[in-house]
């Protein structure tokens, strides 16, 4: 007897043999299993090589599919008792927000439906983009119809919900709201709008408007303008006091700040335009004053903060003392950081703490000011390392609470409770991991093991944290651990990733070192090609960013770039990235001292791998490449043009050309003005190199940037056609300094693989 199995096309050679052996169970006949044993043999010799070598990776894998896009768990809205947290669940009929216990995943309630909101708000559909809770958690602030402002910025429709009553109610009906936010005590909502700072009475209902002369493209009552936004990286500008009868609000007054304006292609008869203030390196910058506002006095008061008015406050907060506001106030070199300490009824200030830096000191949020009112936790790099003191309410220095050649990389938060601190810190540049210390300096404590890279999300009373664990090549897994670093539960160890990395065969990653000729060791990894013979030749495809303080290699999963990186290495390219001085995890001194010359040193490292790389065997020094997106598409231009005897091609996206075109904030920070350090612009901006192109260039951007303007590129490509040099550019639209949205991913990637072919 003769049998017939038909087998779908579309089945792979795995599915092949499991539909096999399924029919082996299936059928009892004696003579068919002996058959279907011999095609499984023989279907199993056929399909050997794919079994061993994995599928193949394509962009559509990458872009379209997310075959290689991890489940990522989004931030913990921990509940006041430690064990419980809320979730923002979306589903087709509506959002909720539900409740959780954290130790093993159970739900354990519903803190609000979203039917509820529809009833209220047809056009929502019940859905909601965020929400907040009041401190007691008896009321919740839901965000609708939100729509975005700048990178971190938006307005919405608030809407607040009273858990006891189950009533819901429009914070507004005066228009969108942005920054909507309870008093301590729950019975007022604070918020913006059109430029102006308002208050909302919950019990008597009462709107009260803080601020009058609140208008666009002039003044901002509450909120930061762009530059405060992008690189203080706060789009807030308004705190309540903790007795919640006071709102500090910084106002900025941008009428003298020069305007950029975008345009922007609707299919309309005619452009439509987007005209934002920019202060961009030497311009003038918004003059921020700040204020506090009196409930119930219904006063304003502004702080004292001295005659200089060409200065920035990146960041106000309450002490424990209600009486109390901290006022950071930097200069514009930035390296001149004080807190001062404002009397809230007479904006009187005195000086708590003084930093200061020959190059420059960075913002952050770790000024934690203890419930006992006599002490304060404070982060700072004066020992080359950036590390966690203790001082007293004086700016006395009381202990040094980290130390070593390692750097604190994020503070989570005090334990007052149990006089514990936690932290996330480096124990190589390469790695991060969680840490505990007593707060008295004592009995430091490492809480994770595993190589790679550790962050954590600790329960509003530190008995639990939530780890977030990657390495290269190893995506995301997220564990519930208890405060001694003991492992509970698994949340999610996306195995289903994991599964595709080995069904495609992703290469492994190799970290290493080498010294450049001035002897500066620097770190890199390499990605080979699963074939890889020493013997032969091969042509290298690096990757950069390069900029102050970042990384790129690192004990980390990589991304989306991290695929593509791979799907090129199964092209027979080695993928290398190496991080140049200035980059971070190393102390100060290396991160520093690219002061004043962006670009020169990071440059000449990049260079100096090149050159390393194309010594070694296996390379063929004639075809290495480089590519980089913002700073890096600026590093990546630098180097083709001043390595053009190293480098045969480079890819440059959303590039700076010229720090002359950037903000102030960020530029002066590591640059000062144009006119004070004008070698230092113009000796290492690839415009004015661009005469030196001699290998392939392709220059994209996306002409909505508001971030890394069009205009640099425009430029770039104004110099290179003065210098009669071809180049390939690609220019993206409505898009700003990501290129996504529709297709714009995976038709940007399909050029650059493109290019990489055709010029490597």
């Amino acid at each position: 007897m003769t049998y017939v199995i038909l087998l779908p096309t579309n089945v792979s050679s795995t599915n092949t043999l499991q539909t096999l052996l399924t029919c082996v169970l299936i059928f009892k006949n004696k003579n068919l299993i002996l058959y279907m044993k011999k095609i499984a043999l023989f279907i199993a010799l056929l399909t050997l090589p794919m079994l061993m070598f994995g599928q193949k990776i394509s962009l559509e894998n990458i872009w379209q599919k997310g075959t290689f896009s991890p489940v990522y768990v989004s931030g913990f809205n921990f509940m006041n008792d430690g064990v419980h947290y809320a979730k923002h669940e979306r589903g087709r009929s509506g959002h909720n927000v539900t409740q959780y216990d954290l130790r093993d995943g159970q739900q354990t309630g519903i803190i609000f439906n979203g039917e509820e909101l529809k009833k209220a708000d047809a056009t929502t559909r019940g859905a909601f983009s965020a929400y907040n809770f009041s401190s007691d958690e008896n009321q919740l602030l839901l965000a609708t119809a939100t729509e975005a402002i700048y990178r971190h910025s938006t307005r919405s429709n608030y809407y607040i919900y009273n858990r006891k009553d189950n009533a819901l109610m429009p914070l507004s009906d005066g228009g969108k709201q942005r920054l909507a936010a309870f008093n301590p005590q729950g019975n007022k909502v604070a918020f913006v709008r059109e430029n102006n700072l308002f208050y909302k009475d919950l019990e008597s209902g009462k709107e009260v408007q803080i601020t009058q002369d609140g208008a666009v493209n002039k003044i901002i009552n509450g909120a930061a303008d762009w530059v405060y936004e992008e690189e203080f990286g706060q789009d807030r500008a308004f705190y309540w006091s903790p007795d919640g009868n006071k709102i500090a609000f910084l106002r900025f007054d941008e009428s003298e700040v020069k305007e950029f304006t975008m345009t922007l292609y609707n299919n309309g008869l005619y452009p439509d335009y987007s005209t934002f203030k920019y202060p961009k390196a030497g311009e003038k910058n918004a003059t921020v004053t700040v204020h506090i506002y009196d409930v119930e006095a219904n006063k304003t008061t502004k702080v004292k903060t001295g005659s200089e008015a060409d200065i920035y406050f990146p960041r106000i907060k309450w002490t424990q003392d209600p009486s109390q506001l901290c006022v950071f106030r930097m200069n514009r070199h930035q390296n001149k950081l004080e807190l001062l300490l404002a009397e809230a009824t007479t904006g009187d200030t005195k000086t708590l703490l003084t930093e200061e830096n020959k190059w420059y000191v960075d913002i952050h949020d770790n000024l934690t000011f203890l419930k006992n009112g006599t002490q304060f936790i404070w982060t700072s790099e004066k020992s080359g390392y950036n590390h966690i003191y203790l001082y007293d309410m004086s700016g006395k220095m009381e202990q040094q609470l980290t130390s070593g050649d390692t750097e604190v990389t994020n503070f989570y938060g005090v334990d007052e409770k149990n006089a514990k601190i936690y932290y996330q810190a480096t124990t190589n540049p390469l790695e991060r991991h969680i840490f505990c210390v007593g707060l008295n300096g004592k009995k430091p404590k490492q809480l994770t093991k595993e190589n790679g890279t550790h962050s954590a999300q600790f329960s509003s009373t530190y008995e639990y944290f939530v780890n977030t664990h990657s390495a290269m090549g190893v995506p995301n897994t997220y564990t519930v651990k208890n405060e001694k670093g003991k492992n509970l539960r698994m949340i999610e160890d996306n195995k289903k990733l994991k599964n595709n990395i080995e069904k495609y065969n992703f290469n492994e990653s190799e970290f290493f070192t080498f010294k450049t000729s001035d002897g500066v060791e620097l770190n890199g990894y390499m990605i080979k090609p699963a074939d890889f013979d020493p013997s032969k030749k091969y042509p290298v495809f690096m990757y950069v960013y390069g900029g102050p303080g970042s990384q790129t290699v690192k004990d980390a999963w990589g991304g989306s770039n991290y695929a593509w990186f791979q799907m090129l290495s199964q092209k027979n390219y080695i993928v290398v990235s190496v991080d140049n001085r200035g980059t971070g995890g190393r102390g100060e001194e290396f991160k520093k001292m690219t002061y004043q010359q962006l670009g020169k040193y990071e440059t000449i490292d990049q260079i100096e791998a090149a050159k390393w790389l194309g010594s070694q065997s296996y390379v063929d020094a004639d075809r290495i490449g480089i590519f980089g997106w913002s700073y890096g598409g600026y590093m990546s231009s630098l180097c083709l043009f001043k390595g053009n005897d190293v480098f045969k091609a480079a890819i440059a996206v959303a590039p700076v050309t010229n720090w002359k075109w950037y903000d102030t904030i960020y530029t002066e920070r590591y640059m000062r003005t144009p006119k004070e350090n004008k070698s230092g612009y113009e000796d290492n901006s690839p415009i004015n190199f661009a005469d030196r192109l001699k290998g392939s260039y392709l220059l994209v951007h996306g002409n909505a940037d508001d971030n890394v303007h069009f205009q640099n590129s425009a430029e770039m490509a104004a110099a290179l056609i003065k210098a009669n040099k071809q180049f390939d550019t690609y220019f993206y639209p409505n898009r700003n300094h990501g290129i996504y949205g529709d297709n714009a991913r995976i038709h940007l990637y399909t050029k650059m693989t493109n290019f990489i072919l055709e010029n490597l």
